[in-house]
């Protein structure tokens, strides 16, 4: 019972934070990191979990979390991210915002911004700011798809096109260690794509828990971004390209 108990309390913080790490698992629970090591191994064979180096995290690969799931992950580095976000963003701008939760709380930040235009192929975006009487919603037509309430495809490019965006704020799945952003939908990546061409400026808001996952098709790479706001530092790697091609960091806490 004691073993359930504690592989239930696992995978819920692994839902929370994304990423769990024996040694604090341990601490939390009063067992041996042999214990804990034991419980990984055994959620991550019924595929529940994935083990990293020193933990375990959230399973991915070719297909995506689902929206809850993903909702639910660090929400509060998210919020941190966003206020960081939105703090950047002056009133008067045009913004495209995509598919993703933490775009959706960078729109949250939103809400008291004025005089803003935001073109959106994400519901759930037009949905949040639609509370903000100052601000113009533009929905971008296509394909609904139903898990997330993206929407994608080609007539959302078509619409994205007519625009011309002081900023473009994107979110992803992934991130490797050559610096792509990844994420699982060429049609929903096309549509971020044709924004980012629009776009003077290009924010990507990327938690930390997207350094531990995987996703199969390149958005773009981190050079192409103008600031990249994450909730912790980034390995050597990526602040290395990053200082390469300029792309600014934000970082809005320590790890």
């Amino acid at each position: 019972m004691a073993t359930n108990f504690r592989k239930t309390e696992i995978l819920e913080q692994a839902r929370r934070d994304g990423k769990v790490l024996v040694e604090q698992l341990a601490r939390r629970f009063d067992v041996t990191v042999q214990t804990i090591r034991r419980d990984l191994s055994e959620l991550s064979d019924v595929g529940k979990l994935e083990r990293v180096h020193g933990g375990a995290v959230i399973p991915s690969g070719v297909v995506n979390l689902v929206y809850e799931e993903r909702r639910r992950m660090n929400e509060e580095g998210k919020q941190a991210i966003a206020a960081a976000c939105a703090a950047e963003i002056p009133f008067g701008s045009s913004i495209f915002m995509n598919i993703g939760t933490t775009t959706e709380s960078v729109a949250r930040a939103m809400r008291d911004h004025e005089d803003i235009l935001v073109v959106t192929n994400n519901l759930n975006i037009a949905n949040i700011l639609s509370a903000n009487v100052h601000c113009e919603i533009v929905v971008a037509g296509g394909t609904l798809r139903r898990a997330d309430g993206g929407l994608i495809g080609g007539f959302a490019v078509d619409t994205v096109k007519q625009f011309k965006f002081d900023y473009a704020v994107i979110g992803c799945s992934a991130i490797d260690e050559d610096g792509d952003l990844l994420d699982f939908d060429a049609q929903e990546i096309v549509v971020t794509q044709s924004a980012m061409a629009r776009a003077r400026r290009v924010f990507a808001v990327v938690d930390h828990t997207k350094l531990d996952r995987k996703a199969p098709i390149s958005t773009c790479a981190l050079a192409e971004l103008d600031t990249l706001f994450t909730d912790t530092p980034l390995p050597q790697t990526l602040r290395d390209i990053a200082t390469a091609h300029a792309t600014r960091l934000v970082e809005t806490r320590s790890a």
